[in-house]
Parts: structure tokens; sequence; C-alpha cells
């Protein structure tokens, strides 16, 4: 028996899509035979360019902008994809706010606690409320949230994105719970640091530091992470939920 990712006839929205993970996502997304759904905050040009490239790829593709902070905006962005290329069956929550310097509890902004719970926590939850009701009325969906190492690191300096991440991983886990009865599947893709076009274009790939704490002894790379993405966005992840699935050589191991 042979296993293939096909995601034909599947609608795929990526918000931070014009990102260095989000990019690659919606490339092997496409080339699984997914339509994209291109969302953006800021890079229009970005956006207007990737979808183009995804439109090469025989996929259909349109860019939407708004802020995954405002309801409406997330709203007005559901009614723009529907328009376009139809309700998403597949929503893969990867945008994220531009991180603020890290510093320890005592010295960190309030300003950047409440920015990363709006960009990790209200984000997903404002996707659900959009997104979900029609994957429900349709019987199955798959709902990924990006969430990353860092949140069981828990490392000095991190306390807002880890606390964020944190309180994203327990919306997901409760929102599996809820609408699993549905088959719509909720999982989360952790990365580790991750090597990506930015990267590779600053020869920056190797850190001996961060390597030498990674079991598989190297940082792993945006196709890596996207890998794991359209495997659960696909049939073959269909009795997987509630998952946080690290992507990153090991270097954090969830217990049981």
């Amino acid at each position: 028996m042979s296993l293939s990712i096909d995601l034909r006839g599947r609608v795929a929205l990526i918000t931070g899509a014009t990102g260095q993970l989000g990019r690659v996502m919606a490339r092997t997304l496409a080339g699984c035979g997914a339509d994209l759904a291109l969302h953006f905050h800021s890079s229009r040009a970005k956006a207007d360019d990737l979808k183009a490239e995804i439109e090469t790829l025989g996929a259909r593709a349109c860019a939407v902008q708004a802020d995954v902070a405002d309801f409406a905006s997330v709203l007005a962005m559901r009614d723009a994809i529907t328009a376009a290329i139809g309700a998403p069956d597949i929503v893969v929550a990867c945008a994220v706010s531009q991180v603020h310097p890290w510093s320890t509890v005592l010295e960190e902004d309030l300003a950047d606690y409440e920015d990363q719970f709006r960009s990790c926590v209200m984000h997903n939850v404002h996707l659900a409320k959009a997104f979900i009701p029609a994957m429900a009325a349709r019987g199955r969906g798959r709902y990924i949230g990006i969430n990353t190492e860092c949140a069981m690191q828990c490392a000095p300096t991190q306390s807002a994105y880890a606390a964020a991440k944190r309180g994203m991983d327990g919306v997901l886990r409760v929102l599996a719970r809820e609408v699993g009865r549905h088959q719509i599947t909720v999982n989360q893709v952790a990365p580790g640091w991750t090597i990506s076009e930015r990267d590779r274009a600053q020869g920056t790939e190797h850190n001996a530091g961060y390597e030498a704490s990674v079991p598989l002894a190297r940082r792993g790379t945006d196709q890596e992470i996207a890998h794991v993405v359209a495997f659960l966005a696909s049939d073959l992840a269909s009795f997987i939920t509630g998952a946080y699935v690290p992507v990153c050589g090991g270097n954090v191991m969830p217990a049981i």
C-alpha cells in the first residue's frame, strides 16, 4: 500500500502566509493539490507574488489582508475568501506579531504581554469563531495552530512569548474536545529554531550552541515543518486531534 498526501478539492487558509514558515507551508499544501487563501497583514506585494507562484502550481489562490487580533477584520477576511475560492476546509494559524526583544519578567514591558496575547490567543479564538462553523456544517475540517518549542522550555526572558503560546495551547486543546464530534481535528505543530530562507540567504543556518542541545544535533528546516502541517491537514491524520507535535529534533519531549 502506498501513501500520498492528497488535498485536492480542499481550500486551505494560512495566516501569516508571507512569513518565513508560512510561504513554505503554502507551497507545500498547493503541491498537495489544495487551493490557498493567503493571509497577510501588511506585506501585500509579497502576498501577491506568492499568489502568482501558487497559481503556477495549478492551484487557485487569493491574497487577503486582515488584522488577526481584530475579530471584525477576521470576519471580513472570511467573507472575502469564501467569495473568492470557497470556505476553507483547512485553517493554519501561523501569523504572529513581531517578537519583542526578550527581557526578564521584572523588566518586560507590560504592553508586550498584551500584544503577544492578542497575537497568539485571540488570533486563534477569532479564527475558530469565524471558520469552524462552516467546517461543522460540512462534517469535517482541519485546524492547525503553529506553536513553538518555547512553550515547553519556559526559558529565562521568554515569558511574554511563552505565556501567550501556552495560552494558545489551552484554547486549542479545549477546542479539540468541543468540535471533535463534527470530525474536525485540532492540532498544533511546535517548531524548534528553524532554518528559513532568510538563514540561507544570510549564511546563518548553523548555531553550535543550540545544535549541541538537540538530540538530532542540527536545526530543522522550514520544509520539515511544512511536511508535518501537510500530514495533519490530510486524511492520513484523520484520527489525531488535541496533539502538540514538536518538530525540533527532540529538543523538547512532551511527557505522558
